[in-house]
């Protein structure tokens, strides 16, 4: 099969082209969406649910801390929210009790966040 060229606009670098990537597409997927603010929430919502429809078979986790605790405690997002895992740190701080199904983390979400990835998950920031 010949190559297909990739022309960019001048002073862009050209990049694979994706039907070039080998195995992608059957490779296990474990992945963490980092949402430390309630616009960064919604983005990860979003993002997990099109990964989860891509790739039903993906491990997703979404961590939040900061700003989007108060977010996520006080909208329930019925297809994400048990993936969600809490910021035990910033819910204390903030004085609230977690609500089901969301799920507290073991320890502060910086720390769980170097371990996931250390684990191998991928880490987006959302």
């Amino acid at each position: 099969m010949p190559k297909t060229e990739i022309r960019v606009p001048s002073g862009q670098v050209p990049v694979q082209a994706w039907a070039d990537i080998k195995g992608a597409e059957n490779h296990h997927l474990n992945v963490v969406l980092h949402a430390p603010t309630a616009s960064a929430l919604q983005r990860a919502r979003n993002n997990a649910r099109n990964l989860q429809k891509e790739m039903p078979d993906a491990e997703i986790r979404i961590v939040v801390n900061a700003e989007a605790v108060a977010a996520v405690l006080d909208t329930a997002d019925d297809g994400v929210d048990g993936m969600t895992w809490v910021c035990p740190n910033t819910l204390a701080r903030l004085g609230r009790a977690l609500r089901e199904p969301l799920k507290l983390l073991p320890g502060a979400a910086v720390l769980e966040l170097v371990r996931i990835q250390q684990a191998g998950w991928v880490y987006i920031r959302a």
